[in-house]
């Protein structure tokens, strides 16, 4: 695809780096964000099937605790089958850079590199970490606008805080996202250490507040999503019991009747090697959902 770059300025976007990879092209740009207000980076795969300037279908992929906008197009082992597919990838940051937060980056599993894809309605966290939106409505138009990326064939997949973050926006949203994954996700964070660390600090201390954001909830209080949801966990995962806890959403969509393919794979742990082991399951779910040929 010849990029025009007078459209990237116009959109306010700054290209970093491209490379070729799989007969297409690895991208990683940066914008103002108007919704975190600070810079914002996110990365693009697109296809060989996109270099005509025809409009692909999109998945958007978010990392995990302490990841970029990088890790997922780097370590998934994602792009030979995204290529094959002709699905592009979208990979946007974990969280927002530059808030100047005080303790912001004292703890892994909070502030920076941990925005948990919601809007924090606490302060000092209010202003910029409004990761929620930002995944929601934001990235979404701008990339959409700026790529040939077909806005109607639109998935979402995560791993581990990113698979909270598949799932919840998922369920929140199901005409617009049209398909959903994860790896290893974060299923009910109301009742998990990382999940309580981060719903507290970002919204307080009314859990009702928190149901909009946790997966379980979502199921709960009547959310649904057309289409099959994949969910693969490692059985060796060193987070399984204290973090993970699948089975809170396996009780929850039997009840809700909610289709859902959770499968437990032996011996994989939470790291990358698990998702390389099975990335290609999942584009090839979010393929047949979103009608690629």
């Amino acid at each position: 695809m010849k990029r025009d770059a007078r459209m990237d300025k116009a959109l306010g976007l700054t290209l970093l780096e491209e490379h070729k990879s799989h007969g297409g092209r690895v991208m990683f740009y940066e914008h103002a964000s108007g919704v975190l207000g600070l810079p914002a980076r996110f990365g693009v795969f697109l296809p060989p099937a996109a270099q005509s300037g025809n409009k692909v279908p999109v998945v958007y992929a978010l990392a995990g605790l302490t990841c970029t906008q990088e890790t997922f197009l780097i370590k998934s082992g994602a792009l030979a089958e995204a290529a094959r597919l002709g699905l592009a990838l979208v990979t946007p940051d974990t969280s927002p850079r530059g808030a100047g937060i005080e303790g912001e980056a004292t703890d892994w599993d909070l502030g920076t590199g941990a925005g948990f894809y919601l809007d924090a309605t606490e302060q000092p966290w209010a202003q910029h970490y409004r990761m929620g939106s930002y995944i929601a409505q934001e990235l979404p138009l701008l990339v959409e606008s700026a790529l040939p990326l077909d806005g109607t064939k639109r998935g979402i997949m995560g791993h581990s805080m990113g698979g909270h973050g598949a799932l919840v926006h998922g369920l929140q949203a199901p005409l617009f996202w049209k398909s959903i994954s994860a790896f290893a996700p974060v299923v009910h964070p109301s009742v998990v250490p990382w999940g309580k660390k981060a719903l507290s600090t970002y919204l307080g201390t009314n859990h009702a507040a928190w149901r909009a954001h946790d997966a379980v909830c979502l199921l709960e209080d009547g959310y649904r999503h057309s289409a099959p949801i994949l969910v693969d966990t490692g059985m060796s995962d060193q987070f399984l019991q204290r973090e993970l806890q699948p089975w809170h959403l396996v009780e929850a969509a039997e009840k809700a009747g909610q289709t859902l393919i959770c499968r437990e794979q032996e011996g994989y742990d939470h790291s990358y090697w698990f998702v390389q082991s099975f990335v290609v399951d999942h584009l090839r779910h979010h393929a047949a959902i979103l009608g690629v040929a």
